[in-house]
């Protein structure tokens, strides 16, 4: 029989647990159990790796995190591949991409840096924790992966985190890019990436201590919620329009009238595609969302939106200095 073990690492890894399913036990309903290093002793060959370190940040469920931590899983993410040290972020699902995109906000290093994590409990039969950790070690330790930014590994797919969504509750394959599919793919252990995007300039904010709304529209909508967000004084809003920018006149006027005095970040309902320039020109269209002061958000989810309007704004970036930022997506 041919020996299958996998060779060491080329580049040190060091796997930051961050809490979530795949540290999770439980049969009568799953809590955290597993922090980084019982996680990597637990995936057959993966601990034997000299070039292999753990370290815990939190052992929370996602859904528990506050902005402050998870910033603090960024900095100790980014200050490891500053050092020239891959990184796996084990991390809850449910939260996973905003996570993803704020680390990809902070980190300048070249160093690839993997969020993953798992659908199913470690103590679930068929759970996928390991394979997934597996995977994600072999790009953080891989030199095609340096230089993209931050990514996620999931299901054997590589993702970026800019452009990553959770899109299926329970799917083995939850997470996908629904504007340009994954980067590339883990099989047997070797990753192959065969596109990139280009990464944006970083910020540093000392803290996330801003507050953030995201406000979706509807069919109908009179602006009562619009109305009672802006009522709690926000510091910025992320709003969403139908189909490719648009919304009710009278919507349009009052969330203009909002952009005057706090950033107000627009993305557009679909999955896939921007806010248009100039195909219609009915009232509230795309063109007079344009002639206003809100910021197009580009590709970006409402989620990842938000994270990096709360780094721009937790940086005392002007609104001008964040429709500059935002314009680096908005294609």
């Amino acid at each position: 029989m041919p020996n299958r073990t996998q060779p060491p690492p080329a580049r040190r890894v060091r796997v930051i647990a961050a809490g979530g399913t795949i540290g999770m036990r439980g049969t009568g309903g799953a809590t955290p159990q597993h922090d980084a290093e019982s996680l990597v002793a637990a995936v057959p060959g993966l601990a034997s790796h000299p070039g292999i370190t753990a370290t815990t940040v939190v052992n929370l469920p996602s859904a528990h995190l506050s902005l402050e931590q998870q910033l603090a899983i960024c900095r100790e993410a980014r200050d490891a591949a500053r050092r020239g040290i891959g990184v796996v972020v084990t991390h809850g699902t449910d939260t996973l991409e905003e996570t993803a995109m704020l680390c990809d906000i902070v980190n300048d290093a070249e160093a690839p840096v993997v969020f993953t994590g798992a659908i199913r409990p470690a103590s679930a039969p068929g759970a996928d924790g390991p394979a997934n950790l597996v995977d994600a070690v072999s790009v953080a330790a891989s030199e095609d992966a340096a230089g993209l930014g931050v990514l996620v590994v999931f299901g054997g797919e590589i993702h970026h985190a800019r452009v990553v969504r959770k899109t299926d509750t329970t799917s083995l394959t939850a997470f996908s890019s629904p504007q340009m599919g994954p980067l590339g793919r883990v099989t047997e252990g070797h990753p192959t990436i065969w596109s990139r995007i280009p990464r944006n300039p970083t910020l540093d904010p000392p803290k996330l201590d801003k507050r953030v709304f995201i406000v979706p529209t509807s069919s109908g909508d009179d602006g009562s919620l619009a109305r009672a967000a802006l009522a709690t004084d926000p510091d910025g809003v992320v709003i969403g329009t139908l189909g490719a920018g648009h919304m009710a006149p009278a919507l349009l006027e009052l969330w203009a009238e909002a952009a005057e005095r706090m950033p107000v970040v627009v993305y557009c309902r679909p999955e896939r595609g921007v806010i248009l320039n100039s195909t219609y020109g009915y009232a509230g269209s795309e063109m007079d969302l344009r002639l206003t002061n809100v910021i197009p958000a580009g590709f970006l989810s409402p989620q990842a939106a938000r994270m990096k309007l709360l780094a721009c704004l937790a940086s005392g970036l002007s609104i001008d200095e964040v429709r500059w930022a935002f314009s680096q997506d908005d294609g």
